[in-house]
């Protein structure tokens, strides 16, 4: 219970602050970057959180089910524009290649 509540807190907090500053970054991406820090700076202990954050990537899947469903529901708003949808899908995860291996290639530079 103790790595739930952890986490909670954490997403809470974060859209907390997000919610301060008008929603420019996400809630849950700012809480994020805190729980990583806090656990960086050993403010919160690893083994506590890592059951609940298994638990929560092992059944990662499940999370895009309502999404799924949402687009299904949708489909007669999508089925028109669905083409500029597959392209800006490529056009991104063609960036997010792209930069992934050059961040890689300075970051292994950077160490050795």
């Amino acid at each position: 219970m103790y790595g739930l509540f952890i986490i909670l807190l954490f997403y809470f907090l974060g859209n907390l602050i997000s919610e301060l500053i008008g929603g420019f970054i996400p809630g849950s991406v700012i809480g994020m970057v805190f729980l990583f820090f806090s656990l960086l700076l050993k403010l919160v202990n690893p083994e506590k959180v890592k059951p609940v954050a298994n638990f929560i990537t092992g059944h990662m899947a499940l999370y895009f089910i309502p999404v799924g469903v949402g687009m299904m529901v949708s489909f007669h708003y999508l089925s028109h524009i669905w083409p500029v949808i597959v392209l800006a899908s490529i056009v991104s995860m063609v960036l997010v290649m792209v930069s992934t291996g050059w961040a890689f290639q300075i970051i292994k530079k950077w160490i050795n």
